[in-house]
């Protein structure tokens, strides 16, 4: 196996996420059953293989009276993310009594009709991808940074793919029984530089927003609701500050200038 890497590793996606290893429990909405029971499977791998990278840290999920989920939805959807967790500890969730609201964080309390709280992953995106492109290598696995593809070539003797590539200025080519395109935002420039080319996939873009505030977070992490457009908002403890993202919104441009 070798991995050309166009720069260095974690430059894109791969270092500005949500820091979560989730067990994509939004995703119970819209039914992908099959995901949320995948993700569970490989947060419990993550935990097991790398627990100094990835930890379980208490969520918690505030219900307000203008909160488009209301406690039932919300109980229910928990009770039914513990159910495709086998009904491990580390799935399952609590109603939080209200006199330990006061307790969370300065969470504003007017309004305030539930408090749930569950367990899910967090990490250090940027070290968890280094630590496996590590692990590769030390299997054996070739990994050259700085080296941008720079055409595709099947070969017709055997069917095999000569990938050529630039590194330290220099022209370099490698050959491979199969090429894998894990290019992200970008697969349909990879794909356009390989003889013959692969169908062109139609792809969504989408970008998240993650800023950086003063102040800490002690009692966990927090799963809120954007009054503006009611999409998820994570406050997170990172770093000794406290991080504050959201989910996915349609994104048209560069994803290099996300």
């Amino acid at each position: 196996v070798a991995l050309l890497e166009r720069r260095v590793a974690a430059i894109g996606t791969s270092s500005r996420s949500s820091k979560l290893i989730h067990g994509g429990l939004r995703y119970l909405e819209s039914y992908q059953f099959s995901l949320v029971r995948e993700s569970l499977a490989e947060r419990r791998t993550l935990l097991r293989v790398a627990p100094h990278l990835v930890r379980l840290v208490p969520f918690h999920i505030p219900v307000y009276r203008d909160t488009s989920r209301g406690p039932l939805m919300i109980r229910a959807g928990l009770s039914l993310y513990a159910a495709l967790g086998h009904l491990r500890p580390s799935a399952r969730f609590e109603s939080l009594p209200r006199r330990a609201w006061d307790g969370l964080d300065g969470l504003e309390t007017d309004g305030l009709r539930a408090v749930f709280r569950y367990q899910d992953g967090q990490t250090d995106d940027a070290a968890l991808c280094r630590a496996v492109l590590a692990s590769a290598v030390e299997l054996g696995a070739l990994v050259e940074v700085d080296a941008e593809v720079l055409r595709l070539e099947q070969l017709a003797s055997d069917g095999r793919w000569r990938a050529h590539y630039r590194r330290a200025g220099a022209e370099e080519s490698l050959t491979a029984r199969t090429v894998i395109n894990a290019a992200g935002p970008w697969v349909n420039r990879v794909a356009s530089l390989a003889t013959p080319g692969p169908p062109q996939r139609e792809v969504d873009l989408v970008g998240g927003t993650h800023i950086e505030l003063e102040g800490t977070l002690e009692r966990g992490i927090y799963y809120t609701e954007a009054r503006a457009d009611r999409r998820a908002v994570f406050s997170i403890p990172w770093r000794g500050r406290v991080m504050v993202g959201t989910t996915e919104a349609p994104f048209n441009g560069d994803p290099a200038e996300v």
